[in-house]
């Protein structure tokens, strides 16, 4: 079978994982054709990339000059992500940009138009919505098996220490030197992810997500940035389903991502902590339907990408009308708070070692935020700010 050509957009940070993949020996499906960054020798792949040949560019411009690709791979930072996507589709590529899909909602629909004139599909990197698990969950719910959703749940607390805020220029940020819109968080980021699986579940169709009405957000940081390193946020959708999601990076031990999903006929939990793994969905009549852990299959999407390629189709599921929910939620969450509080010093501790501000107490905190659906402020915790 003919091989997909793909030229890789940003080769340190994330790259490294697309790297990885494509590099491998026992990769059968794509070529890497060509690199775009200004600093490649920051990658882990640098001198594989110089041995093997492959072309290093410092432009998109300079690439498509001399060459073209199937696909192109957008894992820059936030801020080039709707310029660069549409530059490739422009010139003949199909496009996997790297979650979020920008920082600006008003590129949603350039991103859109750009997309449908070129003829090419733009899929948008969130990890999960590529797995089989997630679609296959997503299908049973559209084809009303659990029954009305009700409300949802998700959390996720992971450690990040100085080193990750200092990874580049734009970590943590709300706007570039530019004037561009980034807003790097917890929530816009590292654990994109998981918020953005709640509203894709419930997007009406099989290729969209759930429509925000309303949220109440309550933010907070440590680190020295301008946007937030803990969060937690209350959802109501359109169709009247309360979403509930918290996340940090501000505590010592990690709490890998969990969720709990009430339907009028099933509940339906996750848990990557206890060793299992697997989506269970449990109905009232006591009868249990499972679903394969999606943590597992970071690369789903790659490879999704691939096959639609070889496939000759342009039929994405996650692409940017999916995307769309979690970009506009983001602008909601900083239009809501304009100075985000930090955590009294008497909360924040420092490891050394490990180069981690992180606040006492918080994780049991949040967990019991989580427990109980409800904001800190709610429960009137002493560090909290309704």
């Amino acid at each position: 079978m003919q091989q997909v050509s793909i030229v890789l957009v940003g080769m340190s940070g994330y790259g490294n994982v697309y790297l990885k993949e494509i590099l491998d020996q026992k990769n059968d499906t794509s070529h890497l054709i060509g690199v775009v960054d200004i600093y490649p020798e920051r990658s882990d792949f640098y001198e594989e990339i110089i041995q093997q040949g492959i072309p290093i560019y410092t432009s998109l411009e300079a690439f498509y000059e001399k060459a073209s690709a199937d696909l192109a791979i957008i894992a820059t930072p936030i801020q080039l992500h709707a310029k660069q996507s549409c530059y490739c589709m422009d010139h003949g590529s199909h496009v996997l940009c790297e979650k979020p899909m920008t920082g600006n909602p008003s590129d949603i629909d350039t991103m859109i138009q750009t997309r449908d004139l070129s003829d090419r599909f733009l899929a948008i990197g969130f990890n999960w919505s590529f797995t089989e698990s997630i679609q296959a969950l997503k299908k049973d719910i559209l084809n009303d098996v659990f029954g009305k959703p009700l409300r949802m749940k998700s959390i996720a607390l992971w450690p990040r220490n100085q080193d990750y805020f200092n990874r580049s220029p734009w970590a943590g940020k709300k706007y570039s030197p530019s004037g561009d819109m980034i807003f790097d968080s917890v929530a816009n980021n590292a654990t994109a992810h998981f918020i953005h699986n709640m509203f894709y579940l419930l997007g009406s169709a099989i290729e969209s997500s759930a429509h925000i009405r309303d949220l109440s957000a309550e933010l907070y940081r440590t680190n020295a940035i301008e946007t937030f390193d803990t969060c937690a946020l209350h959802f109501q959708t359109d169709e009247n389903v309360d979403i509930y999601y918290y996340a940090t990076h501000t505590v010592k031990e990690t709490v890998e991502p969990q969720f709990h999903f009430e339907f009028e006929k099933a509940t339906i939990t996750y848990d990557s902590n206890d060793g299992n793994g697997t989506i269970t969905a449990t109905f009232t009549d006591g009868s249990v339907k499972t679903y394969q852990d999606p943590q597992q299959d970071h690369l789903a999407k790659l490879r999704v990408c691939i096959n639609a390629i070889k496939e000759q189709h342009k039929h994405i599921l996650c692409g940017p009308e999916a995307a769309a929910t979690h970009v506009q939620s983001i602008q909601a969450i900083h239009q809501s708070i304009h100075d985000v509080p930090s955590f009294p010093w008497s909360k924040i501790k420092f490891d050394e070692d490990q180069k981690l501000y992180w606040i006492d107490g918080l994780k049991e905190d949040l967990l019991k935020c989580y427990t109980n659906w409800s904001l800190p402020g709610d429960l009137e915790m002493s560090w909290s700010k309704k």
